[in-house]
């Protein structure tokens, strides 16, 4: 398939996995396919959401490298760094330009990392950061990314985290990327910071921010090792989430001594992902799975080895948790037929 073809495929998908429920039931699927199969638009029909390389998963690799590197090993969608699009930019080439080379690649911008130190404790912290979170939106807004992930730092003491004020902030956040940038902040949970290292607390914030448009980004490593479990997931709407990050933990080292450099490719680990899937699927949610990864051990390797191997490995999950039930209504059907 050709960059324009595939191009205008990746966008219709898009478009057709945003449309409300009740209008993706009344498509007529094709003859003798099953009703569930027929709504999977990504991945030649194994999947129901697009796949997205986080650029963090090759990071050696320059951005033009990572853009071919997502296409040709079969992502749909790609997630950079800010830093990225500042060295981008340092080098003398527009954003304009790089956002062309994505889309000619076939690929879409759910996401970018991101908007650091953007939610500070005080107010004096808080006005100078904005400088900084404006031209991080604006970056994202350049290359056509939908949202942009809210990192609650600097990081402080779990008492000194005012879910309040967090609040407030974020939907300040919010106002400024969607009314100057149209782009979405949301709201990222991590281990390592104390105030924001549950989903439930990230939820708390994104709650009661009072938005239409608040969202939240889980990662499964960080609900795991942060301690916030997986079965929350059941409880909240798939609008909710705004991408979905995706890998796997080792059973060793322990949960407590597990850092970002020791995840591994989806299915290689002991996390319950394919349950998070299917409760990803019950919930409605229809964005992107997103391949995030930081291990050294990948970084040594060749780049499209290692792409290949991870989109290979979440489609192998994605078909070990949803296939099944697709095939075994499938023949309940064909029996009472």
């Amino acid at each position: 398939m050709d960059s324009i073809d595939r191009r205008t495929f990746v966008k219709s998908g898009v478009a057709l996995s945003a449309a409300p429920v009740s209008v993706r039931a009344a498509l007529p699927p094709e003859q003798d396919t099953d009703p569930l199969e027929a709504r999977f638009q990504y991945q030649d029909g194994r999947s129901p959401w697009p796949l997205c390389l986080d650029t963090a998963t090759i990071r050696p690799t320059s951005i033009q490298e990572k853009i071919r590197v997502a296409s040709e090993a079969g992502f749909e969608a790609i997630e950079p760094w800010d830093g990225e699009l500042h060295q981008w930019e340092e080098s003398g080439r527009s954003l304009e330009e790089l956002r062309s080379m994505i889309e000619d690649a076939g690929l879409f911008v759910p996401s970018v990392i991101g908007l650091w130190n953007a939610i500070p404790g005080t107010r004096e912290q808080w006005e100078a950061s904005l400088a900084a979170s404006r031209n991080r939106m604006r970056m994202a807004s350049a290359i056509g990314s939908e949202h942009i992930q809210v990192i609650p730092q600097p990081r402080r003491p779990w008492q000194e985290f005012d879910l309040e004020w967090a609040s407030d902030r974020y939907r300040d956040l919010l106002e400024i990327g969607l009314k100057d940038y149209q782009v979405n902040p949301a709201i990222v949970f991590v281990q390592f910071l104390p105030g924001v290292s549950r989903l439930g607390q990230a939820a708390a914030i994104a709650l009661d921010a009072d938005h239409p448009n608040a969202r939240i980004i889980p990662d499964v490593f960080h609900m795991y090792i942060g301690g916030s479990g997986f079965s929350s997931l059941r409880q909240i709407q798939g609008d909710f989430i705004a991408i979905f990050q995706f890998n796997d933990a080792p059973a060793s080292p322990s949960r407590d001594q597990l850092k970002d450099e020791h995840r591994v490719h989806p299915g290689d680990g002991i996390l319950p992902l394919e349950s998070c899937l299917r409760d990803l699927q019950s919930i409605g949610y229809s964005r992107c799975i997103s391949l995030e990864l930081y291990n050294p051990l990948y970084w040594k390797q060749d780049p499209m080895v290692v792409a290949r191997e991870a989109r290979d490995k979440c489609l192998s999950v994605i078909e070990r948790a949803l296939r099944p039930a697709s095939s075994l209504q499938s023949n309940n059907s064909r029996s009472h037929s």
